[in-house]
């Protein structure tokens, strides 16, 4: 059932959001409205698996992005995060979130595209992060 999108058509998705991602990116009340959108939508999802798991991350990175409290990130590393959450809450995707089950499985294949992305920034900002606190 995981294989309903393909990592290829996850990957697109997350290019047709980069223009998107870098208006939201340039606008911090958009931002803060699209993570607290984010934060929203996980608390509605049973878990479905360890893709979903790393929203909090990148939702967590993006924050202390937006604080100055960590800008040791490349630009496209931030617009694919962008943009892979954009896609997340967008009320229309490849499978409509109202489909019990199946609806959050191709935010998942994005999720899990984007990571593939960006993980060594992850990796990176989790170690930042973690040696902070």
């Amino acid at each position: 059932m995981e294989n309903i999108i393909t990592q290829e058509q996850a990957l697109k998705e997350i290019e047709k959001n980069y223009s998107n991602a870098s208006k939201v990116l340039n606008d911090v009340g958009k931002l803060e409205k699209l993570l607290n959108r984010i934060e929203k939508k996980l608390k509605s999802i049973p878990k479905i698996g360890e893709k979903l798991s790393h929203i909090p991350v990148f939702v967590s990175l993006i924050r202390s992005y937006i604080k100055k409290e960590y800008n040791e990130i490349p630009l496209g590393t931030l617009l694919a995060i962008i943009s892979a959450l954009i896609y997340v809450v967008a009320p229309v995707d490849l499978i409509p979130d109202i489909f019990p089950g199946v609806g959050h499985i191709d935010d998942a294949a994005v999720i899990g595209a984007c990571l593939c992305l960006v993980e060594d920034d992850i990796k990176e900002y989790i170690n930042w992060r973690d040696t902070k606190a």
